[in-house]
């Protein structure tokens, strides 16, 4: 008995048809297209979005690897880079550009959980805005991941030079060009250098 080959086929979605997967079906994309950056709403919807570009990319590494840094020395919980997913309470599976979880949090999970999509919202999340992403479409994303249980985030947009900072329960509030921004009570003793990020 012989097995059938899938082939692979690329295939170009327009932006007006929309998609919607379970999240059994997520996961199956997901692991299927490595090479994809997937999300999906709480609603089903899939989003394809384009790889990151080069100079965003570095700019997202930095901000990664201060946060790793940090983290490194105190080992307070986990970091996670920009393809790392979340399956979210509200049932969306999100990935932001930088996330931490405590750890006490993070070995609630089993090592099954751990493995695929884990199911949690990170304590703190990063999304760095790049060229043509939409404002709008990424402070949904952050009111998202507050309302998830997130209790810190910072919405870094390069174009305007400015960061919006998300909190529980509070309004979101907007700096211009700060030159560092401080993990507050979320990430003790954190401040994150902004000067490679502006540049």
């Amino acid at each position: 008995m012989t097995q059938a080959k899938s082939q692979t086929f690329a295939i170009n979605i327009p932006f007006t048809l929309i998609l919607t997967v379970t999240h059994e079906q997520f996961i199956e994309l997901a692991l299927a297209n490595r090479d994809l950056q997937l999300e999906r709403t709480a609603t089903g919807e899939l989003i394809v979005m384009p790889p990151t570009g080069s100079d965003t990319g570095n700019r997202n590494l930095d901000i990664e690897g201060q946060i790793w840094l940090w983290n490194r020395q105190t080992k307070l919980g986990k970091t996670f880079n920009s393809s790392t997913g979340f399956h979210l309470p509200n049932g969306s599976d999100r990935s932001p550009d930088a996330a931490w979880i405590r750890q006490d949090r993070w070995d609630d999970l089993s090592l099954e959980q751990q493995e695929t999509f884990a199911p949690i919202c990170p304590d703190f999340v990063v999304e760095l805005r790049s060229k043509n992403d939409s404002i709008e479409k990424l402070r949904a994303k952050m009111r998202e991941y507050i309302d998830n249980g997130a209790r810190l985030g910072w919405l870094i947009d390069r174009k305007n030079k400015q960061v919006e900072i998300y909190r529980q329960n509070q309004d979101v509030e907007v700096l211009n060009n700060p030159v560092s921004l401080s993990g507050e009570d979320v990430l003790p003793g954190f401040v994150l250098d902004l000067t490679e990020v502006w540049n």
